[in-house]
């Protein structure tokens, strides 16, 4: 019966930080870089999510403060049969509506409303300030559903853009370190050569 040898756990050694005759100033400011980068991802696409939620959030509320629902009236029977569905479509059809503002006057649009609505039919539309119908306001589950959609898809992207930022800088440390050690092999390889004994 073959015994395993204990395995020994070796501590992770930070080696750009720690003292150590090899290690140059580059690369303290590379591992600097990766850090901040890494910090820079997770903290800045967290903030930037909640902050592009909160905005939409904010987008929904001011659309909400600046439309109105009014009580219209059809002023033709809408169609039985609505036209062929795209797909897109909820099954409701155009008709023409009539209503009448606070202030007394009349206003007509055009409205989508369920097929088969007799004339005289009243409906609830939105209007702008213009008095014009408008589509209803994004509101409850549904404006609070896509505000965190949003803050989904921006936090990741955010994050992707200042991650992209910090391996291009990173890059460039790399390429300058590089030709640091070129030069300085320019310098000593024709040295090293002598040490061969030839």
């Amino acid at each position: 019966m073959t015994r395993t040898p204990p395995t020994t756990v070796t501590p992770v050694r930070l080696w750009r930080w720690r003292r150590n005759p090899l290690r140059r100033h580059s690369d303290v400011v590379e591992a600097w870089v990766v850090l901040v980068t890494w910090i820079l991802v997770l903290v800045g696409g967290v903030l930037a999510g909640v902050l592009a939620a909160q905005a939409t959030d904010a987008a929904f509320a001011a659309r909400r403060a600046q439309l109105h629902q009014v009580s219209a009236v059809l002023t033709d029977g809408a169609v039985k049969t609505p036209p062929a569905s795209t797909g897109y479509d909820d099954g409701r059809v155009w008709a023409a509506v009539r209503w009448t503002d606070k202030d007394g006057s009349v206003h007509t649009d055009r409205t989508k409303v369920f097929p088969g609505a007799p004339a005289g039919s009243r409906v609830t539309v939105w209007t702008d300030r213009a008095g014009r119908v408008v589509a209803a306001p994004v509101t409850g589950a549904a404006a609070g559903l896509q505000s965190a959609l949003t803050g989904v898809l921006v936090a990741p992207s955010a994050g992707a853009a200042v991650w992209a930022a910090g391996w291009f800088v990173r890059g460039r440390l790399i390429r300058r370190r590089m030709a640091e050690w070129d030069e300085e092999w320019k310098q000593i390889g024709p040295r090293w050569g002598n040490f061969s004994g030839t």
